[in-house]
């Protein structure tokens, strides 16, 4: 049988894409390759162009390839932008996922993967996130994710279908082995932007905001390596294999970092003394979001290995690095 991963052209998607063939899966991937690399994607995994809101494409992939497990990535992710144009975010994560669940329970695959996110909980005023957290989503990014949580919730119910939904906090780094990374040249992610100041390719830095109510008066976030990441996607894979039931679970380790934190540790890894600018604070930024992963620890018997600010941040800038020669 085979594993669909949609986006897997992306930053994340292609990380999953190499730990299931590392596990020895058979993966075939669909990607409009809007913004991910084609040349991202391990060469053992088959390579659908196309996009999923295409139900008959999605339909004929499944049936071609046998498909009996989907782990959905394909979607936008930048909140600034989901606030300037959020009918492009309703679109992208929200329509198109509800076309990709039609073609998925018309073709009978029992296993459903999520990629969700923590802007799920919007604004939060305790110290860790759990998934019992009152959802309260500040921009439309993460409301666009908390409607597909509640159409698997009901899709769920109406059919033999079995998810897991995992809320992402800030995913980071790249692949230890140096075989694919965050690619995309305008990213906004901290570390990926910082690293690429380090290495000169934007003239400096910028701090969205620094009167909140944190230790310096920066953002507090939870980063999270991108290989324990998509480890956690597996395992949630192998739990609903083996029978488990619906559920969604935080992806976290549960350790608050600062912005300055993170440009304090890309300076050291760097050995670079760049430029840093106060800007006010953006849009649909909550001050600090910080999880609790107890439940896929438990459920899913999830042992994160990377959890070491410098080693995100070293592993990221190493990728960093690779791409400027690469496109040199």
């Amino acid at each position: 049988m085979t594993i669909l991963v949609t986006g897997g052209a992306g930053y994340i998607g292609s990380h999953m894409v190499l730990n299931l063939i590392d596990a020895g899966e058979d993966v075939v991937v669909i990607d409009n390759l809007s913004t991910g690399h084609e040349w991202a994607i391990a060469a053992s995994a088959k390579l659908v162009v196309g996009d999923i809101a295409d139900v008959e494409l999605v339909k004929n992939v499944i049936k071609r390839h046998k498909v009996d497990a989907v782990i959905h990535f394909a979607g936008s992710i930048i909140v600034p932008e989901s606030v300037e144009n959020p009918l492009l975010y309703y679109s992208n994560n929200t329509a198109k996922t509800r076309n990709l669940l039609e073609a998925v329970v018309d073709c009978g695959v029992k296993h459903f993967i999520f990629s969700s996110t923590a802007a799920v909980y919007g604004d939060v005023d305790v110290e860790r996130v759990f998934e019992t957290t009152a959802q309260n989503p500040v921009s439309p990014y993460g409301r666009s994710k908390l409607m597909t949580e509640w159409m698997l919730s009901d899709t769920g119910f109406a059919h033999d279908f079995n998810y897991v939904a995992l809320r992402y906090f800030n995913v980071a780094g790249a692949d230890p082995k140096g075989r694919t990374g965050q690619s995309t040249p305008n990213a906004t992610h901290l570390i990926k932007v910082a690293n690429q100041v380090a290495l000169g390719d934007r003239a400096h830095m910028e701090i969205y905001g620094t009167d909140y109510d944190t230790k310096d008066g920066t953002c507090v976030r939870d980063y999270i390596h991108v290989a324990d990441l998509t480890h956690a996607h597996y395992l949630a894979l192998q739990y609903l294999r083996s029978g488990g039931k619906s559920d969604i679970m935080n992806c976290g380790y549960g350790d608050g970092y600062t912005v300055r934190d993170v440009l304090s540790a890309v300076k050291k890894v760097s050995q670079v003394e760049f430029e840093v600018k106060e800007v006010p604070r953006r849009a649909g930024d909550p001050p600090i979001v910080v999880a609790n992963s107890d439940l896929a620890k438990q459920k899913l018997d999830w042992k994160p290995q990377y959890n070491d600010l410098e080693l995100i941040v070293k592993t990221a800038f190493d990728w960093e690095k690779y791409l400027k020669t690469r496109n040199s």
